[in-house]
């Protein structure tokens, strides 16, 4: 089983394909065409720019795709896209596209929800089996749920403000750092004193498994007018006391879970963790040694299959289409897209998933 994977849901124009053989799933090719230029003058992503920009991309990505797979379009059985959460302009660039080539060329289409892809990732990567628990943290998204099965989640806990790439993002400016903020951070904090700050750990200590980082955005302004300014010393100092603080409130609020988790699903054995944050070395050791303490197992994929990637949808194209989850040719794009639409809502940033 083959599957062309498209992935424009904002700002990493990507395509992949992706073979589940006898021995495993194995990425055929997978490139990304990343618009960090494009959007680095402006501090963050401007939505028109990158559906002006995955247009442009696209379609060469996809030629490279299938050529470097060594495959034609007849070979394949299925062509998924994202097809939300995200930027409207976005997935109706790669959701179209994917449609058209679909039809024209008579394969199954998949629209791919672009969390379970990096819900699925794991799977991809790893042999880890359902149930498992999941932290799932990106720049739009940041949620801990227990993945089932495809297409069944239950979410325990979700953002009630920013999301944890978006904390990363804010602060990042605010110090005075590049963009993407998360990396910039993680780079500037290797030379820091994560010490020298006291920063709050929102929530931290409060039963349940919500988050909440707007306090500690404002917390880092209100050093940074207060002291009149940084230093390159206290840019890095103030971007190792960020890191730190937001890996304590994604440990504490990880571990709710983990309890919640072993009772529930004792037959679960796995606490992985997913998304573009999920790259953050010191994160990584700190839900270790949590999920080692445990007894359950730590899986994550690898840092470059934690970003947005094409090889991720053609995988969840893959699980999917295995179960016969084919989508018609007008299937609704869904720029709000839970996993868990049953979950109660939240206010803030949290109503997006």
């Amino acid at each position: 089983m083959i599957v062309l994977g498209i992935e424009t849901s904002c700002d990493e124009s990507a395509a992949a394909v992706v073979a589940a053989t006898s021995s495993g799933p194995k990425i055929l090719s997978n490139l990304i065409h990343s618009q960090i230029a494009e959007h680095l003058p402006y501090g963050g992503i401007v939505p028109e720019i990158a559906a002006r920009a995955h247009l442009d991309h696209l379609h060469p990505l996809i030629s490279r795709a299938l050529s470097e797979a060594g495959i034609g379009l007849r070979e394949v059985d299925g062509i998924a896209a994202a097809a939300g959460p995200g930027l409207i302009g976005g997935l109706i660039v790669g959701s179209m596209t994917a449609k058209g080539l679909a039809w024209a060329a008579r394969k199954a289409f998949l629209g791919v929800n672009h969390l379970e892809a990096h819900a699925l990732t794991i799977r991809l990567t790893d042999s880890v089996q359902f149930p498992y628990l999941l932290l799932l943290v990106s720049g739009g998204h940041c949620q801990l749920l227990v993945c089932a099965g495809v297409g069944r989640y239950i979410r325990l806990g979700t953002t009630l403000d920013d999301a944890v790439g978006e904390a990363f993002d804010k602060a990042a400016k605010l110090i005075g750092l590049g963009y993407p903020g998360g990396p910039a951070i993680e780079e500037a904090a290797r030379n820091g004193d994560h010490n020298r700050f006291a920063l709050p750990r929102p929530m931290k200590g409060r039963p349940g498994c919500d988050f909440s980082f707007s306090g500690l955005k404002t917390a880092v302004r209100q050093i940074i007018m207060v002291g009149g300014g940084l230093d390159p010393r206290g840019r890095a100092d103030l971007a190792a006391s960020v890191e730190l603080a937001i890996c304590d409130a994604l440990a504490d609020r990880t571990a709710n879970a983990v309890d919640w988790f072993r009772r529930k699903y004792p037959e679960g054995d796995a606490l992985v963790v997913a998304g573009g944050v999920a790259a953050n070395k010191r994160l990584r050791e700190r839900l270790m040694k949590l999920a080692t303490d445990a007894g359950l197992r730590f899986a994550a994929p690898p840092s470059p299959l934690c970003t947005d990637n094409g090889a991720m949808i053609a995988w969840t194209g893959i699980e999917r289409l295995r179960l016969g989850l084919i989508d018609s040719l007008d299937a609704p794009l869904r720029p709000r897209w839970p996993l868990d639409p049953g979950a109660p809502p939240r206010s803030g940033a949290g109503v997006k998933a």
